[in-house]
């Protein structure tokens, strides 16, 4: 990657092959109408998840008090985020310790552990407990992984997620962070204005700071 001011995305495909959550709702993409067949136009629609792929979870996906995603703040989506790499790390901390916060709120972790997105993992890596109350502290705004969650796949309690809900922490899954090096960009991810819902999928990108 050169010192270029060029976009980077950070997304995963939405296509038929795109794996979901076993039981979800797959992505599907069909065509209404059609020029071939005689319309003007052509004009399709699509069917989904919006867990799928690279989304955002709304606070309402894990606490029925919680935010909708058209009520969650936009310019938590876009701003300086670092990208650290804790592939292999004990703790995901010990990475990110040295960083400075104060003006870059977000982190976004590259874990490789979902490398071939047409198949769900079986197993993740996940962030330590106490992690999510360490980054709120730090004014932390927004996390995200190239993961499906941010908690273990069978968990039934989903103690990261509501550890970064009390820290007010945004939490983005499913990033495509394959050949970003570590270090500070802008987080350009927002989510569509889908009123009520729980989550939304994203279109990330990231700018070379």
């Amino acid at each position: 990657m050169t010192a270029s001011r060029e976009l980077i995305d950070i997304s995963r495909p939405l296509a038929a092959d795109t794996a979901c959550w076993p039981g979800d709702v797959p992505f599907a993409f069909r065509l209404g109408w059609t020029i071939a067949a005689g319309a003007s136009v052509n004009v399709g629609s699509i069917q989904m998840s919006v867990h799928s792929a690279t989304h955002c979870d709304a606070p309402f996906h894990f606490d029925d008090a919680g935010a909708t995603i058209d009520r969650v703040p936009l310019d938590v989506f876009i701003g300086p985020a670092w990208v650290a790499d804790v592939r292999e790390a004990p703790r995901w901390r010990d990475r990110i310790a040295g960083l400075d916060f104060s003006k870059t709120p977000r982190v976004l972790f590259r874990t490789g552990g979902w490398l071939d997105t047409s198949r769900f993992p079986e197993s993740i890596p996940v962030m330590e407990p106490e992690l999510p109350e360490w980054l709120a502290v730090r004014g932390v705004r927004l996390i995200g992984v190239d993961l499906p969650s941010v908690d273990r796949l069978d968990s039934k309690t989903l103690d990261n997620h509501h550890a970064l809900g009390r820290g007010s922490i945004t939490i983005v899954e499913g990033l495509w962070l394959e050949n970003v090096p570590g270090g500070r960009y802008e987080l350009i991810a927002a989510p569509l204005k889908l009123t009520g819902a729980d989550g939304s999928p994203l279109r990330a990108v990231l700018r070379p700071d």
